[in-house]
């Protein structure tokens, strides 16, 4: 069925954004309106001297199911919503989910390094989902405030650099900054891991493919099993350099299983006999 594309991709919600929204609306409740409240704070706020100190390691991921208010519970899960549903349609549930936790979980890192206040909310993820959202459709109007259109790729860009300067400036406004952009570089270097791993690679003397590679066939089923280590090496370096161009040209998400497989594989190989 096709569902259209852009923002929010109509009323129906896919799993788990629902079951993120339904979560977190839930634990909104009991910690709003029942007497577990501060004891919920305690337990699953996202705090250094509750990680390091107590060892609450859920904290990790528990923050992101606590807000603040209920402004800022409708904020994140609408911007959930509206980035997140087409992501979400695109990549499959399970890689958008492993996508959220991770940048939550990155995001609640970087801030126990910066910061000791207690944190709570989703937006780590929802930053790193800005982010996906901004390199997967750069040139898609979003309006600000509802008025103002704006290119998304403009948008995040002014958001991440936002986010970076009051990161390192005073912490006077009781946002959690850091944890905004861990989301971002998590999200990003996630996504552009395999290009950011052979550029710099490539950096380096014979870490670069050589000019015999660029003419040798693609084939999808791997390198021959009878073939000199050189001629592996060449192939692997021409695969990968194709599979790094499809990644940046559509993410990482929209590589199907078998070349998914055949990156890790040929990076496997490189690393064992590439010196």
């Amino acid at each position: 069925m096709n569902r259209g594309s852009g923002f929010g991709m109509g009323i129906n919600l896919p799993p788990a954004i629902k079951n993120i929204i339904y979560a977190n609306a839930i634990l909104y409740i009991l910690t709003e309106f029942s007497p577990m409240g501060q004891m919920l704070f305690d337990q699953f706020a996202l705090s250094r001297y509750g990680v390091l100190g107590q060892f609450k390691i859920w904290q990790f991921v528990s923050y992101m199911f606590l807000h603040g208010g209920f402004w800022h519970l409708f904020m994140n899960m609408f911007i959930l919503w509206m980035f997140g549903a087409e992501l979400e349609y695109s990549w499959g549930t399970r890689e958008f989910l492993k996508y959220y936790f991770i940048t939550g979980v990155g995001g609640g890192i970087l801030n126990i390094m910066l910061t000791t206040a207690p944190t709570v909310g989703a937006s780590a993820a929802v930053y790193g989902l800005m982010l996906a959202y901004a390199l997967a459709y750069p040139d898609r109007p979003v309006y600000l405030y509802f008025l103002f259109p704006i290119k998304v790729k403009y948008l995040m860009g002014f958001l991440a650099a936002f986010t970076f300067f009051s990161t390192l400036g005073p912490q006077t406004d009781n946002v959690a900054h850091a944890a905004h952009l861990g989301g971002i570089l998590v999200g990003f270097i996630y996504l552009k891991f395999w290009k950011i791993h052979y550029f710099i690679k490539g950096l380096f003397p014979g870490g670069g493919t050589s000019k015999g590679a660029k003419h040798m066939q693609f084939r999808s089923g791997g390198a021959s099993a009878g073939g000199s280590d050189n001629d592996k090496i060449e192939y692997y370096r021409k695969v990968i350099d194709e599979l790094l161009d499809k990644i940046n040209r559509v993410g990482y998400m929209n590589l199907t299983e078998d070349e998914k497989r055949l990156l890790d594989e040929g990076s496997r190989f490189l690393r064992e006999h590439d010196e």
